[in-house]
């Protein structure tokens, strides 16, 4: 019923840049945490970037490429990325907070595609 979707993936050629955003397809972002995390083939899920209340971190594979913001008047997350590297191939997903009314939840995105070739 409540999941996020995220855009904005596709194919990118090595030190290419892709923007991926991400919306609730109701209610709105919380206050407090939003995170985008990455599957890459034959390897597990991996946290790439959190954004909290005490601002935000990376992993150190992505640190001074990747760019976690949100824009609360617009209901988004995005997840900027600049020189993409091959092994930055990956299903991206979006992971934040929700709320709807009174609800809270923990919604997640069901993953764009994240494709690095030369």
């Amino acid at each position: 019923q409540l999941q996020l979707v995220e855009a904005g993936g596709g194919s990118v050629q090595p030190g290419g840049s892709l923007r991926l955003s991400c919306a609730p397809s109701r209610g709105i972002f919380g206050l407090y945490v939003a995170g985008w995390y990455r599957r890459a083939a034959g390897k597990q899920r991996e946290l790439v970037a959190t954004m909290s209340d005490q601002g935000t971190s990376y992993a150190d594979s992505v640190k001074g490429r990747f760019t976690i913001s949100r824009d609360s008047a617009q209901n988004m997350l995005y997840l900027q990325m600049n020189s993409l590297k091959l092994e930055d191939t990956a299903v991206y997903y979006c992971n934040a907070e929700v709320i709807v009314g009174e609800a809270v939840y923990d919604a997640w995105g069901q993953g764009t595609q994240v494709t690095v070739s030369s």
